[in-house]
């Protein structure tokens, strides 16, 4: 048994570093490839004094095996229903109210989009608003009435639209994470370190859009202020959400609102109670951090990536509650937990979105809070 225990560890050992070595050979080859310094990635993460480290033990499945890849959320509290994007093209409605007493919530259809739903919100009107790529922002109706609000901004066309918000006037804010590439190589993007995101606005009444900021590192998720004087955005390769003022004497201007997060953030959430939802879609730790910090290493990683796929090795994420002013609050992880991607609390339960899973999942925290450590 011990040998064969061994002779595992060596095999997975060559599955990796087979291909760096590889790698590594054909790097002054590889001219055309190339990946830069990520800026702001220095220092060490923060520590959350506040946690559970375990959260993944008490989690309930939701809709397991119909919800595939739920990317990010969107709640109607009117309807006490939970929407989500999913890999194979549906917006799914989660229905959180019925799984009161101890059922589990019921998962029905919405609407099929065809691409890859990501981020997800409602207007004040209720109307859903997608984020697809690769077709751009979408309104989608009940059923499968999809129309394109935009697919360009600033003369270019949108890559990834990403993450999305609404605010009270009916604003539409988004994010194109990246121009560059589209959704299925986004590791291509974070591993070249290169600045290719933008954060847009889509006026509803004019129906044209305007580019915000650009440069930006790979912009995910977008949250609005509950009093709409601004949205926080994440950047995930730099491990930081920066503050965009969409009202005020400020307007137009930004600045940091929480950096070296404890992992690479994706998408955010308000819940309505004086709480941001960061997702960490990956923990950091002495690998990761070396890889971010290594462009060295990352153009190996990409030459791996043009003629191979890597095995999966992210694990170790979750949700990190953050107030109105960028303070952490607490952290609910487990080293289980692989590619969460957004997070909500609907009463007492926080609800969690995966990249990859085939369901959605649900963790009562007043019975399982986070504590000091």
């Amino acid at each position: 048994m011990l040998g064969e225990r061994k002779g595992l560890r060596a095999a997975a050992f060559l599955v990796v570093i087979g291909p760096l070595l590889a790698a590594i050979a054909l790097y002054g080859l590889e001219s055309e490839i190339s990946a830069v310094e990520l800026p702001g990635y220095g220092a060490a993460p923060m520590v959350v004094r506040r946690r559970n480290d375990k959260v993944g033990k008490w989690l309930e499945r939701i809709g397991e095996g119909s919800v595939l890849g739920p990317e990010n959320f969107a709640y109607n509290a009117e309807e006490g229903a939970l929407y989500t994007g999913c890999a194979d093209g549906w917006i799914k409605k989660v229905a959180v109210a019925s799984g009161d007493g101890g059922r589990p919530p019921a998962v029905t259809n919405f609407s099929y989009v065809g691409g890859r739903p990501l981020g997800l919100a409602f207007t004040p009107q209720k109307e859903l608003i997608v984020c697809d790529s690769p077709q751009g922002l979408l309104k989608v109706r009940e059923g499968g009435s999809v129309e394109v609000l935009a697919d360009e901004a600033g003369g270019m066309k949108v890559g990834m639209a990403d993450g999305v918000d609404v605010a009270k006037d009916g604003t539409i804010y988004f994010t194109d994470a990246t121009y560059k590439y589209r959704v299925e190589d986004h590791m291509l993007d974070l591993f070249e370190g290169r600045p290719h995101g933008r954060l847009i606005s889509f006026n509803p009444i004019t129906k044209s859009t305007q580019v915000l900021m650009e440069g930006l590192y790979f912009p995910n998720g977008v949250a609005v202020s509950p009093a709409g004087d601004f949205l926080v955005f994440c950047e995930t390769p730099v491990a930081r959400c920066q503050k965009y003022y969409i009202e005020g004497e400020q307007k137009g201007t930004s600045e940091m609102f929480i950096d070296n997060l404890p992992g690479l953030p994706d998408n955010i959430r308000y819940d309505g109670n004086g709480h941001f939802w960061i997702a960490l879609v990956a923990n950091r730790n002495l690998l990761l951090d070396t890889l971010m910090r290594s462009p060295s290493l990352r153009k190996a990683l990409l030459i791996v990536l043009k003629f191979m796929k890597l095995p999966e090795g992210q694990s170790n994420s979750g949700l990190l509650a953050v107030n109105l002013k960028g303070e952490a609050i607490a952290l609910y992880s487990d080293s289980a937990l692989d590619k969460v991607t957004v997070g909500l609390q609907i009463g007492d339960y926080l609800y969690f979105g995966f990249l990859e899973s085939h369901y959605m999942a649900r963790v009562d925290i007043k019975t399982h809070a986070a504590h000091p450590i």
